[in-house]
């Protein structure tokens, strides 16, 4: 009776609230020109002095007609390769000078149904910003499509579906058209076909273009530190001319119909490492327009919070069968939406595994969750809802920018924070059990589902094929079920309190508005308040010393001792520790690395006090747990005998074992080494690793007051144990070795290489030294890009990094990335080579110098005014007894770079006689 009166009211409010259309958020100004041209405009200050453009087309890989499949997303390309405003690449080139940077910044994507343009633009230049705004009206409608810009881009779009190859492509292409019912989405992958790609004529393109690329089907997103009026003006002066056709193509709403079929497929690879088995329930997509919309939205997500934690419950059970499992309904392409169930088997027991994950959703399609678990999910989601609305004015940019993308596109609700916490505050009670578990049973049906079964070529023989899983599901469904208990054990998170310490020091550092304490105990804090965020406090803290301090018998126990901090704390286990939390935001990492140990975290004010408390609790009463211990021995025995099937495994070991020299200590993953793994010894490890608080230094950043949480500092961090052992890490001598050396690694199937080459060295470590490797680092980028992706078209997308270290000793590495067809790859190394050469001979241009100076300034500008920023920089700066007001000097040092100082350096650093270069070739080339 009860849950039919549930039912009952669930039906009552869904009337009630049928009518109500969610509004559109009121700080949001939306207009639609006479073409149909439609925009939303916003006035946002986070960040400050920047706006974010996006050109939204309801244009994608569904509309392409036979001979064009490929051509949306070429598309996008071209609108990259030349413009009525901006010929060839002279795009690209302006907007670097402008401090916007290519993939980074600028940057686009094409799916099935849609094809977005995003370009982030300071707003302290009145020029930059008109041009921004023309630079999109370009896109809408003035792509150039030269001929010869064609051609050359046939490269680049071929070396980017290169890299796309592997056994996940492959297999992708088989259960594609089944899960997707043999749709057009499954015929309109977006990189399109290679022969289109290779050999369509520019009229193919020209005419997508023209067929497509028109306003009514067009949107522009303007949000940022702009004024609405003048971005509005610019956007009617600029739009109100695209062109319409008196006989415009019907834009058709594709979708994957539902075909009241069950379906099964077998996929099998040799570069698969692992077994998975996936079921997917496939529904008509539900949209978020109306009340009644998100009240249902509200049920999914509190669903997914619940069956999480029944999944996450049930990854304690001893000797698990499965190396993974998990569930939730979410959504999906073709206007469909699915409840979906992982798992990741475990040879030897498909059946145990999957029978053990299906009992699961077995037991709750008959009994369903319990109050209890509703309640948690509750609080959490209510406690979410809280967390966005505490920000609403630090709300970032994009976030907007993404939500009236969505509006757009899909119709989607954006109604704003303070309407979606109203209405989740007055509704979320009103969500019954009945509802949730109705909810279970009408996405969990024996219709429109499909079963895939993915693996290794070598074990096709062992995989279960579509009557072995029926058999397994009807075993399943024959049981006697018994409902599902919920340990609602209300165990004290610290049943002692700490005797709390003292501040005995305390130094101000004016300039950075910082606070340096000392504690009793030796420990020393680092506070900068900031009001970056209004619900933020972002922490860490680290003690010198890490693995260095182990032999290399005890290596393996002390490299992965850092596991124990997921097992709980003291007699709590981590589902009880999740329960006890309820409601409590907050993210806690201890590590221990090759140098240091430590933890980062982050919290809000609110519950900073139970985040320290869970600091407290990690350092002085970890928990051991022999059976998560074996579970993860026995999944990782899984994982190291199947991961050189992967091609990237290989290669990925090949790179670190040598740039580690050989040492040990770099050696790859081997059960030999996993059979060294004691709970005991890596329990005795992680202990001694955080037993001597004295050692360590933390820093807060974020939205306190000293005042306030200084005795929560003294309390719980200042009541930690202190040894004084003064521990200082040891130099083991792993670096990169010297010389010349090749590495070539052959394996895989596919027609690609993967290319990494290191250039490396001992320098003078220094903030002055620092930014000119920084510099040096962007300028080879551009040249590097220009000469392989531009000029070759043989590269889709290059990357030079550059790192820098002091301890244990001053190193520097650049390493240059990239993927090309086989046959190219030794003559695009000597390209590299080349555009270093250069550099040496010929230093950068002053143009380069500057493009880098202006990318770098925009970065100081925005980075500067973020938490994670100031925490990673002090954090760094005292880890490596660095002052920590080098800072205030970067755009000093920065300004001071010039070509001629590049050159000298790079003539130093990358004089071309410490180069490695790594190949990974396919097989048949050997």
């Amino acid at each position: 009776m009860q849950q039919m009166l549930s039912a009952l009211v669930g039906l009552f409010i869904c009337i009630t609230l049928n009518a109500q259309k969610i509004p559109l958020d009121t700080a949001v100004h939306t207009g639609t020109l006479p073409n149909g041209f439609k925009y939303y405009i916003r006035h946002n200050e986070e960040p400050k002095k920047r706006v974010y453009l996006y050109l939204v087309n309801k244009i994608g890989s569904v509309l392409e007609d036979d001979d064009q499949q490929g051509l949306a997303h070429f598309m996008e390309h071209m609108n990259f390769n030349g413009t009525t405003h901006f010929p060839k690449n002279d795009l690209v080139d302006y907007l670097q000078k402008s401090g916007v940077r290519f993939g980074a910044d600028l940057n686009a994507y094409t799916s099935f149904d849609e094809t977005v343009y995003q370009l982030p633009l300071p707003t302290d230049d009145p020029l930059i910003l008109k041009n921004g705004f023309q630079i999109m009206r370009d896109w809408a409608q003035n792509a150039t499509l030269d001929s010869i810009e064609i051609d050359k881009e046939r490269g680049v779009v071929m070396e980017e579906e290169r890299l796309g190859r592997g056994a996940q492509e492959r297999m992708q292409r088989q259960y594609w058209p089944i899960i997707l019912n043999h749709s057009r989405y499954a015929d309109r992958i977006p990189i399109g076909k290679v022969d289109i790609l290779n050999n369509f004529p520019p009229s193919a393109i020209r005419r997508f273009y023209a067929d497509w690329y028109r306003p009514d089907l067009q949107a522009l997103v303007v949000v940022g530190d702009i004024d609405p009026v003048k971005a509005e003006g610019l956007v009617k002066k600029l739009f109100a001319d695209l062109k319409t056709k008196a006989n415009e193509r019907s834009r058709t709403k594709y979708s994957a119909d539902l075909t009241g079929q069950n379906q099964f497929l077998r996929v099998t690879d040799k570069e698969m490492g692992e077994s998975d088995l996936q079921m997917l329930f496939k529904h008509k997509e539900t949209k978020l327009i109306t009340e009644p919309d998100y009240l249902l939205l509200m049920q999914r997500q509190l669903f997914n919070i619940m069956i999480a934690e029944r999944f996450a419950a049930l990854s304690q059970t001893p000797n698990l069968p499965f190396i993974s499992a998990e569930a939730g309904i979410e959504g999906f392409l073709g206007r469909l939406n699915i409840f979906e169930l992982n798992i990741t088997l475990k040879e030897g027991k498909f059946s145990a595994g999957f029978q053990m994950a299906w009992k699961l959703i077995e037991q709750l399609k008959r009994f369903g969750f319990t109050e209890t678990e509703l309640e948690r999910a509750r609080i959490n989601y209510l406690s979410g809802e809280e967390a966005s609305l505490k920000e609403k004015d630090k709300t970032n940019s994009e976030s907007f920018a993404g939500e009236y993308q969505r509006h757009f596109l899909n119709q989607e609700a954006s109604p704003g924070i303070d309407w979606e916490y109203t209405f989740v505050k007055n509704h979320i009670g009103q969500v019954t059990l009945a509802q949730i578990n109705e909810l279970t049973k009408d996405y969990i049906t024996d219709i429109n589902r499909d079963i895939l079964v993915f693996g290794s070529e070598k074990d096709k023989s062992i995989l279960p094929d579509s009557a072995m899983v029926a058999g397994w599901l009807a075993l399943v469904s024959s049981k006697n079920l018994t409902a599902y208990k919920d340990d609602i054990s209300q165990t004290s998170l610290m049943p002692a309190v700490p005797v709390p310490g003292k501040i005995v020091s305390r130094k101000e550092i004016n300039s950075l508005q910082i606070t340096e304490l000392t504690l009793s105990n030796g420990i020393k804090i680092i506070l900068k308040p900031t009001n970056f965020k209004n619900d933020e406090i972002r922490f860490a803290a680290f003690s010198p010393g890490g693995t260095s301090l182990y032999s290399d018998k005890e290596f393996q126990n002390a490299a992965n001792a850092g596991i124990i901090a997921g097992f709980g704390v003291g007699d709590i286990n981590p589902v009880q520790l999740d329960k006890i939390l309820t409601g409590k935001k907050f993210q806690l990492e201890p590590f221990i690395n090759d140098q240091a140990e430590g933890l980062n975290g982050v919290t809000v004010p609110d519950d900073l006090e139970t985040a320290l408390q869970m600091v407290y609790l990690r350092f002085s009463n970890p928990r051991k747990d022999t059976v998560l211990f074996s579970n993860i021995i026995n999944n990782s025995k899984e994982i190291i005998e199947n991961r050189y099937s992967d091609p990237k495994n290989v290669f990925t070991d090949t790179v670190n074992l040598v740039m580690g020299n050989y040492n040990y200590r770099r050696t790859p993953p081997s059960l030999a080494k996993l059979m060294q793994l004691d709970l005991d010894e890596m329990y005795r490890i992680y202990k001694e690793r955080f037993s001597d608080a004295s050692g360590f230094t933390f820093v807060f950043v974020g939205n306190f007051k000293i005042d306030s949480i200084r005795p929560l500092l003294e309390k719980y961090l200042g009541g930690l144990p202190a040894l004084h052992k003064n521990e200082i890490a040891r130099d083991h001598g792993i670096y990169i070795p010297p010389g010349q050396i090749t590495k070539k690694v052959f394996k895989g199937s596919e027609n690609k290489a993967t290319v990494t080459m290191v250039f490396s060295g001992d320098y003078q470590y220094s903030p002055e030294n620092n930014i000119v490797l920084t510099a040096l680092k962007e300028v080879l980028s551009i040249k590097i890009t220009q000469h392989l992706r531009e000029d070759e078209s043989e590269v889709y997308s290059p990357s030079v990094q550059v790192s820098y270290n002091k301890y244990p000793r001053s190193r520097y590495a650049f390493t240059v990335s990239f993927g090309c067809a086989p046959t190219n790859a030794e003559h695009l190394m000597a390209g590299v080579e080349k555009e270093i050469a250069l550099l040496r001979k010929k230093g950068p241009s002053q143009e380069d110098v500057n493009k880098f100076k202006a990318e770098y300034r925009r970065i100081y500008q925005l980075e500067t005014g973020k938490n994670d920023y100031w925490l990673e920089y002090l954090t760094s700066q005292y880890q490596k007894k660095q002052d920590p007001a080098e800072t205030l000097s970067y755009l000093n040092r920065l300004n001071k770079i010039t070509p001629l100082m590049l050159q000298e350096n790079a003539q130093l650093w990358l004089n071309g006689n410490n180069i490695i270069r790594f190949e990974l070739l396919p097989e048949q080339n050997n």
